[in-house]
């Protein structure tokens, strides 16, 4: 099965109507396709679409417990060591602008052989990694 990262630039681009990757995010063929993504990625979510207002935020908690109990996404937990382990990515890549959800997504994107990602952003396209994510199409 296929197995593609989804960093909070998907997330959302799929839940704010008129985000300017929407079109991007859904014209990507994800048929048979499980998502990963870790719950630092998701707490990301949460601060992006935060400055949306109250309803927002109430819908934006309800989509992520939905992503949390569906079958097709699977959320990496937060833990010290995933922590450590991005602070140490963090700390390399200094040179580059890299924030830390980033290299932990990394880590685990590597960790699960994982080679594609539902981004735009360049950084995974600087560590090998496949983005999707383009106006291009």
């Amino acid at each position: 099965m296929r197995r593609v990262f989804a960093d909070t630039l998907y997330w959302v681009a799929v839940f704010v109507p008129g985000d300017q990757w929407a079109e991007a995010a859904r014209g990507v063929e994800l048929a048979g396709t499980e998502l990963v993504t870790t719950e630092e990625v998701l707490s990301e979510f949460l601060a992006a679409v935060c400055a949306h207002g109250e309803h927002a935020r109430r819908l934006a908690c309800r989509y992520v417990r939905e992503i949390l109990s569906d079958p097709g996404v699977e959320v990496t937990a937060q833990s010290h060591e995933s922590f450590l382990a991005g602070l140490t990515l963090y700390e390399r890549r200094a040179d580059k602008q890299y924030s830390l959800v980033d290299c932990i997504s990394m880590n685990v994107m590597r960790q699960r052989r994982i080679r594609e990602i539902l981004t735009s952003d360049r950084h995974f396209s600087q560590e090998g990694f496949a983005v999707l994510l383009d106006r291009r199409g």
